[in-house]
């Protein structure tokens, strides 16, 4: 059932009003949302809201330019805001309903504490409904109205894709595709999707391992989940575990490895000594869940990988994963508030922490090893801007190749093996597309030269 026909569609707007006040105020809506759940509070009740917050960020950028047009305020209280926002989305996305979505936002400012603003809450959302059309036709003509990102993230894509940046964009703003990684050593992808058909929930390969389902649904709905049959992970995040080429008996470094879904998958794939390290112990205990869940095993350790010392007991590695932090540009459409919370000083700050983390994972890994460096970014200077600086700094490197995302769209296959035959280049960056995030990947290899 959607929000708009809920019977208690002004409980979730009051809900999620009270999770975008605390986006609106800086807060990540994951933190948010964090805390909403652990809220004493009806399942049904805490999706509906939670789908009100992800509808209302991906409308961010039109709704929230007509709702301060349409407030003869200088500033209103963004608990406030946070509930016309909402209210607007669903007037927008809804307007059969409005009737239904006035009167609900009217009555959830009882519940925030705020019924001194039902007579502007229903004043400003009738207006909204009789000039949306004109509004948002105006408003649509600008870049920010008509993608939904800041100006200087459209501008960035748009230079560093000249050819796909507006798919790209387009693509960030709608609803994420659900992918799921069965566990190799259980099952393969064609006998699970001959499962799922069973119990009606459709579904096609991606390749040996990845299963895309038509439409999402509850984890807990998944035959053999909770078994360890099955992970969800995005087709894009599957590449890793392929990219870094890990053999029976390696060394293997995940680094900042939270929550652990490339954790598992290399596990899955083969057996090998892995030690996943990760800065924070709340997030380090998702990692063990996870192993748990799939009945794997690692060493898990609580450390900062920019240095070594806090955890490396000196025996070189023979491949590392270092998925490093990053703006998640290549993720917003399962996390929306990162375009407005994101600041274009922030990338030149995570690319510093990046080069720190490269050069220090670097030194752990041994002569003839591999070094797989990952991020879920779009933007040039997190990723490809990266290695000729750490080329530079590092003369023991060299870049090996990977597989091209562009045979990926081509095909729209999604599985590492059946793309391996494909020609190999060195930048592997793949955009956001219907059965993919956007990822980065670059694959370095210590030659033994000199460092």
């Amino acid at each position: 059932m959607s929000a708009a026909l809920s019977p208690s569609l002004s409980k979730a707007f009051a809900v999620a009003a009270e999770v975008l006040k605390r986006v609106i105020e800086g807060e990540s809506l994951t933190s948010a949302l964090a805390e909403l759940k652990r809220a004493p509070l009806a399942h049904t009740l805490v999706a509906a809201a939670q789908d009100l917050c992800f509808n209302a960020l991906r409308g961010y950028g039109v709704v929230d330019v007509i709702i301060e047009r349409l407030v003869d305020r200088p500033a209103i209280d963004s608990r406030l805001r946070a509930l016309l926002i909402a209210a607007g989305t669903e007037l927008a996305a809804r307007p059969r309903s409005a009737h239904a979505v006035v009167h609900q936002a009217v009555e959830a400012t009882a519940m925030l504490g705020i019924s001194r603003a039902k007579g502007m809450v229903n004043a400003v959302l009738r207006n909204f409904q009789r000039r949306m059309q004109p509004l948002m036709s105006e408003i649509e003509t600008t870049d920010v109205g008509r993608y939904r990102h800041p100006q200087w993230w459209i501008d960035t894509v748009r230079k560093a894709y000249p050819r796909d940046w507006e798919s790209v964009l387009l693509e960030s703003n709608r609803h994420p595709p659900m992918t799921l990684r069965v566990n190799r050593r259980r099952t393969s992808a064609s006998a699970y999707v001959e499962r799922l058909g069973r119990t009606q929930i459709a579904a096609r390969c991606l390749g040996s391992e990845a299963v895309l389902l038509e439409k999402p649904c509850r984890v807990q709905l998944l035959p053999g989940f909770e078994a360890g049959e099955v992970s969800v992970q995005d087709a894009g995040a599957q590449v890793a575990a392929r990219l870094l080429d890990v053999h029976h008996g390696m060394r293997v470094l995940d680094a900042c490895a939270a929550p652990g879904g490339k954790t598992g998958h290399i596990l899955e794939l083969v057996e090998c000594s892995l030690t996943a390290v990760e800065v924070d112990t709340l997030r380090a205990g998702r990692i063990a869940e996870n192993l748990s869940r799939l009945g794997l095993k690692a060493r898990i350790l609580v450390g900062d990988c920019s240095d070594p010392s806090s955890f490396w007991d000196g025996t070189p590695f023979d491949r590392i994963l270092l998925d490093a932090p990053c703006s998640s540009s290549g993720v917003v459409r399962r996390h929306p508030d990162i375009k407005w919370l994101r600041r274009q000083g922030d990338i030149a700050k995570l690319a510093s922490v990046q080069s720190q983390l490269l050069d220090a994972t670097w030194r752990m890994l041994g002569v003839g090893g591999k070094l797989l460096y990952a991020t879920c970014s779009l933007f040039p200077e997190e990723n490809s801007g990266q290695l000729p600086a750490f080329l530079e700094r590092h003369p023991d490197a060299g870049v090996l190749p990977v597989v091209p995302p562009s045979a990926w769209r081509e095909t729209g296959q999604g599985d590492p093996e059946s793309l391996a035959a494909a020609a190999p280049f060195t930048e592997g960056q793949i955009l956001t597309n219907a059965t993919s995030d956007g990822f980065y990947y670059a694959l370095l290899e210590k030659t033994g030269g000199h460092a």
